[in-house]
């Protein structure tokens, strides 16, 4: 109840600034949809918030502040708009929160920020890592998260702490570098993640090269505590636009080390994904498979075959829909899933930007 105050407050005061500068920008997404399941196990019916795209409020601002130079900043907030409650485990702004400065240098922004793997992944993923199609599901996981290492070894998602520098366009080439401070007492490796991109864009084609490393925070509550885990992700993905097509293909390495007393637990996998994204009208159809091979033999494979369809009611609203299957040996990626079963996941909504 005392973070929802806190936030009604915070927003209040935002939007009295949005009245009053016209350098402040408010903007959101509301999506919602029903989805059912079923994981060869149990049946769901449920209505999802932010399928297509996760729910959100933010306000953005800009400050010439001459010179060439400015001042940035955004905070942004999810929320899940079936209950009402705050998304991102209860964060205020847990999408992102980052004040920046930028200028022919490129552009530096400090605070609560995407990983270069989410950017990537969100760029070359015809389903944009959302609905029931993503990437995400499949992509950047590691089978250390099978011994219960702490989640924060998933390589999508966000990162506290973050130092992320912007290089300018140079002849259609731009990259990114990120630092995450673990904030961990006596040691500044324990939490710490640092991720490297590079991307060029030229007429349809778009190419991305991305890396990701991601240390853990020992867990001594563990039967066997976790003394020191290591997660690294490599990224290759394209996307070409024939017109009348939208081909996407991607090549991910996912290695780790797990140390977990007395032995170690070693993950090697390989993700591959080629899809298409094909509009006509005011519809589009999504299509892509997923596979990723288990190469350390701890039985974590998988694959998943999905189907989407989006069609714009206006240029803010839009009907959706998609089908996936995913099919899991000896593990567990997705949100109600389960090991050696075949996860279907069907759902409709409707989404609107403003």
């Amino acid at each position: 109840m005392k973070k929802s105050l806190v936030a009604l407050a915070v927003l209040s005061a935002f939007a009295g600034i949005a009245s009053a500068q016209t350098s402040v920008t408010v903007y959101g997404v509301v999506d919602a949809g029903i989805t059912r399941e079923d994981n060869g196990v149990s049946k769901f019916n449920r209505l999802d918030s932010g399928n297509q795209s996760g729910s959100r409020l933010g306000f953005k601002g800009n400050e010439d502040l001459g010179g060439g130079l400015s001042a940035q900043f955004l905070l942004e907030q999810g929320f899940n708009v079936d209950s009402g409650s705050l998304g991102q485990n209860g964060l205020i702004f847990g999408r992102q929160a980052y004040v920046g400065l930028s200028g022919n240098f490129g552009q530096l922004r400090l605070g609560r920020q995407k990983t270069v793997m989410y950017d990537a992944i969100y760029t070359i993923d015809p389903f944009g890592i959302a609905n029931k199609g993503g990437m995400d599901r499949l992509f950047a996981t590691n089978t250390a998260e099978l011994v219960n290492t702490p989640t924060a070894l998933r390589g999508v998602g966000r990162a506290n702490n973050t130092i992320a520098y912007f290089t300018p366009n140079l002849s259609g080439f731009t990259g990114q570098v990120t630092y995450s401070l673990g904030e961990q007492a006596n040691n500044n490796q324990y939490g710490r993640q640092y991720g490297l991109s590079l991307n060029y864009a030229a007429g349809p084609l778009f190419v991305t090269l991305d890396y990701l490393n991601v240390n853990s925070v020992p867990v001594a509550s563990l039967t066997a505590p976790i003394a020191d885990s290591t997660a690294k992700t490599t990224l290759l993905g394209a996307t070409y636009d024939f017109g009348v097509a939208k081909a996407h293909a991607a090549f991910g390495l996912d290695k780790g080390s797990v140390n977990v007393s007395p032995t170690a637990v070693r993950a090697d996998q390989r993700d591959y994904m080629v899809g298409a994204t094909i509009p006509f009208g005011a519809s589009a159809v999504q299509v892509d498979y997923i596979r990723k091979l288990d190469r350390a033999g701890t039985g974590a494979g998988a694959k998943q075959y999905a189907l989407g369809y989006t069609y714009a009611l206006s240029k803010r609203t839009n009907f959706y829909s998609s089908f996936s299957a995913t099919n899991q040996d000896n593990a567990n990626y997705v949100s109600n899933g389960v090991a050696n079963q075949i996860d279907r996941l069907l759902n409709v909504g409707v989404r609107h930007t403003f």
